[in-house]
């Protein structure tokens, strides 16, 4: 039998929690079926995916880019699309003159400005003083062909032909040992950036995860699904007090439910993110279970097919 979960809203706070422990009480007893599963997500372009950069790997093998911290960006010749699929409502001036050949990128605000940046996406009629704001930073030519090093002067040129302000190319460079790369990672934290990306010169355009395509960052984050809301106590009491969030079945490992305790702030204790909301969160590594270590809450991920 499937149970499905009660309304996440209720007229009184204490309302909200008899509701919300119910809730929890039905998802540890597994007859809760989440409001929107992770495998539930409309498919999306075909891109390519990072997985998380780790020792032993061949540096001189990879060019380094900036991780850009905005909303992925794929243009399929004809329109701009989000990860999930969605078509992204930019104005018309913004993709004006753009080649009829897919581009791969990030719509950016600049560096801090992720909020910024999604809250511009994701409008459903374009705000055309948020869009100038915007840039559409491109790091791949999904259907050029040709190993990674052969499409960057590809599409450095098409981003010169382009010839728009607000198109830019994503610089991509060459470090000589893996001190250079942490160096590197340092200073451009500190200046704001999120992290850097590594990117095999040899490789292909596929759209799959693996070692092509790595992300580094100063802490390892990832996103859930929230399942229930967990009341609080002492401090905490009628707030609160943690998520039951799961993480999606990867890498052959199944679904596994973790709660996510830290973090929040009171005004978001007080409301905290609907159940099926997708949630960012930061770890330090993994348990032997597979359960994220120290794992803190980050923000709602306000657009679920990033």
């Amino acid at each position: 039998m499937t149970v499905q979960a009660p309304p996440a809203k209720s007229a009184g706070l204490l309302g909200i929690f008899r509701i919300r422990t119910l809730t929890l009480m039905l998802a540890l007893a597994g007859l809760l079926t989440p409001a929107l599963p992770l495998s539930a997500a409309e498919a999306g372009p075909p891109l390519m995916l990072a997985k998380v950069y780790h020792a032993g790997i061949s540096l001189q093998d990879y060019w380094v880019s900036e991780k850009l911290d905005g909303v992925r960006g794929y243009w399929d010749g004809e329109k701009l699309l989000t990860r999930g699929g969605e078509r992204i409502a930019a104005p018309a001036w913004f993709t004006a003159g753009w080649p009829k050949v897919p581009m791969d990128g990030e719509l950016w605000a600049g560096r801090g400005q992720f909020v910024k940046a999604v809250s511009t996406v994701r409008q459903q009629t374009s705000d055309d003083a948020a869009w100038r704001a915007m840039r559409f930073m491109v790091f791949d030519l999904p259907a050029q062909g040709g190993p990674f090093t052969e499409r960057i002067p590809a599409l450095n040129g098409l981003v010169s032909q382009i010839d728009q302000p607000w198109v830019k190319a994503v610089a991509q460079f060459k470090l000589s040992n893996h001190q250079a790369l942490q160096s590197l990672l340092t200073k451009t934290v500190k200046r704001g950036g999120e992290g850097l990306m590594l990117h095999r010169g040899a490789s292909l355009y596929k759209a799959q995860r693996n070692d092509d395509l790595l992300k580094l960052k100063t802490h390892e984050d990832s996103e859930a699904r929230v399942v229930t809301h967990i009341p609080g106590k002492g401090k905490y009491a009628g707030k609160l007090g943690a998520l039951l969030v799961e993480m999606p079945a990867a890498d052959g490992k199944p679904a596994q439910r973790f709660k996510l305790g830290t973090g929040f702030s009171d005004a978001q204790r007080l409301d905290p993110p609907a159940i099926g909301t997708l949630v960012t969160y930061r770890f330090r590594g993994l348990n032997n279970s597979g359960i994220p270590r120290f794992a803190s809450f980050m923000r709602v991920r306000e657009d679920p097919s990033l």
